[in-house]
């Protein structure tokens, strides 16, 4: 494994995707993020669909449910039929704190929900955990 861990950030709140950067980039560990705005965005990355060619596969995926073109829920279905792509964490980050969306995502196969904390301290502490967690205490593929 490289020096910096991969992310790939799918997220298409452009505050929320500065906010998770800049928490991501204050933590200990370096982490190089990419940003996919939409579900088809993100798809074309994972799959190295142009302009996409030389894309790194990321060691974490954090994946709101919310995306325009394909929803999140699609996201992580289509991530999941391809071997290269399910092994591959998927945190799903999100504003929802539905029963219904919390249960569909782990059926689908996210491998962890986290619901967005209002507050901007709250937000980067959690994302910092997420990251302390998955890099820290986790042994990736």
């Amino acid at each position: 494994m490289s020096s910096a861990f991969r992310v790939l950030l799918v997220e298409d709140n452009p505050g929320d995707a500065d906010l998770t950067r800049e928490a991501l980039e204050e933590g200990k560990l370096m982490v190089d993020i990419s940003v996919a705005v939409d579900g088809v965005q993100a798809i074309d990355f994972l799959l190295r669909r142009p302009p996409y060619e030389t894309a790194l596969l990321p060691d974490l995926i954090l994946l709101d449910l919310n995306l325009p073109k394909m929803g999140g829920r699609e996201v992580l279905a289509e991530i999941k039929k391809h071997p290269a792509l399910r092994v591959i964490p998927v945190v799903v980050l999100t504003s929802s704190d539905s029963e219904s969306d919390i249960v569909k995502s782990y059926e689908l196969g996210a491998n962890c929900y986290v619901t967005k904390p209002v507050g901007l301290q709250a937000f980067q502490t959690i994302v910092q955990h997420v990251e302390n967690f998955w890099f820290t205490v986790v042994r990736l593929p």
